[in-house]
């Protein structure tokens, strides 16, 4: 067992060391948010369209333990209709508490006009009729375009501060590990969070699976201020010092930080200790060049087509595009 377990974490870092050590990671934020529905089918089948390195996507676990494809535990009045075409009132139920076939009722391709949520999005274009999809729908999406090289970055919706929202962390941990499993995906796949918790199950129980530590340091949220944070597993940024420490001591080779918060102090200090670092979600011009011009290693964002017109100007190599019909 021991002999297995050691082949197969070799063989997934021989994989996944050529992108983290030689190739810049463009990843589709939500597939393409700001121009098609977030986390839809139509939305990654764009992203492969324009060419990723990587599809970014959020988990949510429902009632018969279906892994699927939200950002939201519960249903989002700003991008859900209901079964006669009008958008929620009110925050929906919550998916932990809907099986598959219920959720299949509500229809998720269309922002809602005249919000704030939309406002951002004015290039998005409404797929009605689509809908939340399964993790393994995304799985064979991809399969489906031919595109063996494109990566998966699946987070887990976990919230230390709702509990009661979701599976507990173990427990949504392990469901993703396993689907991933099942879809032979383990060695082009990451698990981010900002709920460190269920990273440290993924490096202990699936080390085959790279994990990817998600910060924030915003008055919205901070998820590494406390002692300890509620968020970070135990870890305190008040005995390591910074956060790049901090991830550091946790085991964590991957940092995705939101990008207003980086400077290049702290990339020059991730990478001296071996962390990689993304930032997210970078959608204007002007931020892009910035944090292109800091040397990340990769970049989330919602128009992963203006990330892909600012790398090509730069000469950077461009990841293939294949066109699927999802």
């Amino acid at each position: 067992m021991k002999a297995r377990l050691l082949a197969a974490c070799v063989t997934a870092c021989l994989t996944a060391l050529p992108l983290w050590a030689t190739a810049f990671d463009l990843q589709g934020h939500r597939g393409a948010r700001g121009l098609m529905p977030e986390n839809t089918l139509p939305g990654f089948a764009t992203a492969l369209g324009i060419g990723v390195t990587t599809l970014e996507l959020d988990t949510a676990i429902t009632r018969d333990g279906v892994v699927v494809v939200s950002h939201d535990p519960a249903l989002n009045p700003m991008i859900t209709r209901g079964a006669d075409g009008v958008f929620l009132r009110d925050r929906g139920p919550r998916i932990r508490d809907l099986t598959f076939d219920d959720l299949q009722r509500y229809d998720v391709g269309r922002l809602q006009p005249g919000t704030r949520y939309a406002a951002p999005y004015p290039d998005q274009q409404p797929v009605d009729g689509a809908r939340i999809p399964k993790l393994a729908d995304v799985f064979a999406l991809v399969k489906k375009s031919g595109n063996s090289t494109v990566r998966f970055a699946i987070e887990t919706k976990v919230d230390p501060r709702t509990p009661d929202g979701t599976l507990p962390p173990e427990d949504f941990a392990r469901r993703v590990i396993a689907e991933i499993r099942a879809a032979g995906m383990a060695g082009r796949s990451t698990i981010l969070s900002f709920d460190w918790r269920t990273l440290q199950v993924v490096q202990r129980e699936a080390p085959e699976i790279a994990t990817v530590y998600l910060t924030a340091r915003q008055r919205w949220l901070d998820n590494v201020a406390g002692d300890p944070s509620p968020w970070t597993a135990g870890f305190r940024l008040a005995e390591h010092g910074s956060v790049p420490k901090l991830i550091h001591a946790a085991g964590g080779r991957l940092w995705s930080s939101y990008f207003g918060d980086l400077d290049a102090a702290q990339v020059q200090e991730a990478k001296a200790l071996g962390i990689s670092v993304l930032a997210w979600t970078v959608n204007a011009p002007a931020d892009i060049v910035r944090m292109l011009d800091l040397g990340v290693d990769g970049l989330i964002s919602d128009r992963p087509d203006l990330v892909r017109a600012e790398m090509a100007r730069r000469g950077m190599a461009l990841p293939p595009a294949t066109p699927v019909v999802p």
